[in-house]
């Protein structure tokens, strides 16, 4: 057992030459698999919401069905999509494989969703920290934080001092393996009991920026694939 996180994949089709060309380049990607026939049969598998990727044939009101019921997940569940066509354009997927399908092409727009799916891992998730900090209301007046865990989107902390939605403060983060305390311009979009908040970031110097975006890729932990991506 490997201690990284593998990216999970809903595949959905009933050909069976595609599945075995799709899975290939999945398990070259260290992807999981699980296998649907059928778009219908996809619904409850879908709503699960574990899925980091979705892959399936296009094939009518029964996948035009399965696309809204992707998109009606929660923000934070929603997977990459990516679909098999002929056809044109197809609203709502992310990545579209062309047919013919082969083995080269599979792997391009594999490596295509895959990097998708890292930059969406990192947007999301959030990685616990508990560091002692600072931060600044604005007054000026500064007191502690306790900084509970970091997103590339959104801080977590608590304080002793009550803080109030939508007021702003400009907080210092240090952290392990960064050479300097992070500034961050952050808003308050919801408190808790006992000096829990949440923050969105707005704005940070862009040399922060640059070690903050270091310091969550050296955190993301998931499953090296087989393949160069």
């Amino acid at each position: 057992m490997t201690p990284e996180m593998a990216f999970e994949c809903l595949f959905v089709s009933r050909d069976v030459t595609l599945y075995t060309t799709i899975h290939r380049v999945l398990r070259n990607l260290s992807i999981a698999v699980e296998h649907c026939l059928r778009c219908s049969d996809a619904h409850q598998a879908i709503a699960k919401g574990t899925h980091d990727l979705v892959v399936f044939n296009w094939d009518g009101d029964a996948s035009s069905d399965l696309m809204r019921a992707i998109w009606s997940l929660p923000k934070k569940k929603k997977p990459t999509i990516m679909v098999i066509s002929d056809e044109g354009a197809i609203p709502g997927a992310h990545v579209i494989l062309r047919k013919p399908v082969t083995l080269e092409s599979s792997t391009d727009a594999l490596k295509t969703a895959y990097a998708r799916m890292l930059l969406d891992h990192r947007l999301h998730a959030r990685r616990a920290v508990m560091v002692e900090g600072t931060a600044e209301d604005q007054n000026g007046y500064t007191f502690p934080i306790t900084v509970t865990d970091l997103s590339d989107g959104g801080v977590g902390i608590t304080s002793r001092i009550s803080v109030v939605v939508g007021s702003s403060l400009l907080l210092k983060v240090p952290l392990r393996e960064a050479p300097m305390p992070l500034d961050l311009h952050v808003r308050v979009v919801w408190t808790r009991r006992y000096g829990a908040a949440g923050c969105e970031i707005v704005n940070m110097p862009p040399v922060h920026r640059s070690i903050f975006q270091d310091w969550l890729k050296s955190k993301i932990r998931v499953k090296k694939p087989l393949i160069s991506v």
